[in-house]
C-alpha cells in the first residue's frame, strides 16, 4: 500500500468449519469512496493477505443483491447487527470489526445457516393458499387503507437481524421470533389468507409461540426494512388472547 493513502482496519472473527474454534484476524485494506462492508471483503477475497503479511484463506460470507432485498449478508458490523450491502464505511467508520450472528450454526467464517428461520415460516404457515383458486376469478378486492397497513409487513426478507438483536431467541429457545410473529400477521390480514388464520394463531399459542416474546422492543431497532415488529406483536398477541377467550366461552356454554 502506498504510504500515506487512507486505509481501512479490518478485523474478522472466522470459522474454519462448524463446531470449530473460531479465532481474529486482522487486515489492512486501500480505502475508496462509496466503499461498503461487501467491497472491502471483496479487497480482501482478491489479496488475501494480514495486516501481518500473512497469506491467509479468503474469507468466506454470504451475499446476492447488493442493495438490500435478499437479506443475505447480515452480519455483526462493530457490534450491531445489520447487512453489510448497506453498511458504508464512510458513515460507520474505517475501523472495522466483523462477526457472524451469533444465534445461528456457523458454517465458516461469516457465513450462518439461517434455516431454523425458514422452518419457523413452515411452522406458522407463512403463505396463502391459491391451490385451485386459479378457477374462481379473481380475489377479494383490498382497500387502499388495507394495502398501506399490509406492504410494510411485507417487507421481511429473512435477514435474522430480528433473531440476532432479541433475548428470546437463542440457540437453546424454541420462539419462533418477531419476523415469523409478523408474518402470521400479515397473512392473517390478507383477503385469501385469512381462511388459515385459526391454524396460525393456534400454533402460536403453543411451544414458542408468542409468550415467548419478553417485549424488550430491540427486534424494531434493528430491522433493516424498518417493519414495526412491536405493532406486529401486540397485534398477534391480540388475536391469540381473543381466540383463547372464545374458546372459553364457547367451552363453558356447552357445558
Amino acid at each position: 500500500m502506498t504510504e500515506g493513502k487512507r486505509a481501512i482496519s479490518l478485523r474478522v472473527r472466522r470459522q474454519a468449519r462448524p463446531g470449530a474454534q473460531p479465532y481474529w484476524e486482522s487486515f489492512s485494506v486501500p480505502w475508496k469512496p462509496m466503499m461498503n462492508v461487501i467491497s472491502v471483503l471483496q479487497e480482501v477475497q482478491r489479496s488475501p493477505v494480514t495486516a501481518e503479511g500473512r497469506t491467509v484463506l479468503p474469507i468466506v460470507w454470504e451475499c446476492n443483491c447488493l442493495e438490500e432485498i435478499c437479506g443475505a449478508c447480515t452480519m455483526i458490523v462493530n457490534g450491531r447487527v445489520r447487512q453489510a450491502c448497506s453498511a458504508l464505511v464512510d458513515q460507520i467508520g474505517s475501523d472495522l470489526t466483523l462477526e457472524p450472528m451469533s444465534k445461528f450454526p456457523v458454517l465458516r467464517d461469516l457465513m450462518v445457516d439461517r434455516q431454523r428461520m425458514f422452518e419457523a415460516m413452515k411452522k406458522v404457515r407463512a403463505w396463502v393458499e391459491v391451490d385451485g383458486t386459479h378457477q374462481l376469478g379473481p380475489g377479494p378486492r383490498s382497500t387502499q387503507a388495507d394495502q398501506e397497513i399490509r406492504y410494510p409487513l411485507s417487507k421481511c426478507m429473512t435477514c435474522g437481524c430480528c433473531c440476532e438483536a432479541c433475548p428470546n431467541y437463542t440457540p437453546g429457545s424454541e420462539f419462533v421470533g418477531p419476523f415469523a410473529v409478523n408474518l402470521v400477521r400479515l397473512m392473517n390480514s390478507h383477503p385469501t389468507g385469512h381462511a388459515e388464520w385459526r391454524r396460525r394463531v393456534e400454533t402460536l399459542m403453543g411451544r414458542g409461540g408468542i409468550a415467548s416474546c419478553g417485549k424488550s422492543q430491540n427486534c424494531v431497532e434493528v430491522c433493516p426494512k424498518e417493519i414495526p415488529l412491536v405493532d406486529s406483536l401486540a397485534d398477534v398477541n391480540r388475536q391469540v388472547t381473543a381466540h383463547l377467550l372464545s374458546g372459553w366461552i364457547l367451552g363453558a356454554r356447552d357445558e
